[in-house]
């Protein structure tokens, strides 16, 4: 049985996704950061028991949200069953990104369990990209026992990628960046400029 697999045996909700402000406030900062109000097709990594999902499906016309755990994937599924397009699968993202392209992308709370395989993975989800597509990484700040990288490491390997960096919001706690193709901001895009 996998770490995942162990935490979420014990745990409903182990990352208490659901009961704790910090969780909840950093979703409604993630959908905030958002530059645009509706995406084709969106692809959640590390999607847990799929409270961000059910957010994202809001702004999503396809929405797949993938887990290593099978645990949070049932979880997940369970929660998402009555959205006929969301996809909820068990997928280990350093074995491929699934089949794209997709406009967005998030990566909560993953990176850096990564480790060597960060930099690969994040240039498969770059190369999954469609040519408006964007990448949204948001990262815990304190060392996590056991673990080489950090959220600021991890955001360091996203500024490799080629994406111009479109927002990023800093605080002790946690690190969000919008990443994308396309420099314009959301004045910009929506014609305010």
């Amino acid at each position: 049985m996998s770490y995942f697999d162990e935490l979420y045996a014990r745990h409903e909700d182990p990352w208490g996704y659901t009961s704790r402000w910090y969780e909840q406030r950093k979703r409604a900062l993630t959908l905030a950061s958002l530059p645009e109000q509706r995406y084709a097709s969106v692809l959640e990594i590390g999607a847990s028991i799929g409270v961000l999902a059910e957010a994202l499906a809001d702004r999503a016309d396809r929405l797949l949200a993938i887990d290593v755990s099978a645990a949070a994937v049932e979880r997940a599924a369970r929660r998402l069953a009555p959205r006929e397009h969301v996809r909820v699968e068990h997928h280990d993202i350093t074995r491929g990104v699934p089949a794209g392209p997709f406009d967005l992308v998030v990566l909560s709370e993953v990176g850096y369990y990564l480790g060597d395989a960060l930099p690969g993975v994040l240039r498969s989800i770059r190369d999954a990209l469609t040519p408006e597509g964007e990448l949204v990484t948001v990262h815990w700040r304190h060392p996590i026992g056991g673990l080489v990288l950090d959220g600021d490491a991890v955001q360091a390997a996203v500024a490799d990628l080629d994406l111009h960096r479109l927002a990023r919001h800093e605080e002790e706690d946690v690190v969000l960046e919008v990443h994308a193709w396309d420099s314009r901001s959301v004045a910009r895009r929506t014609g305010l400029m």
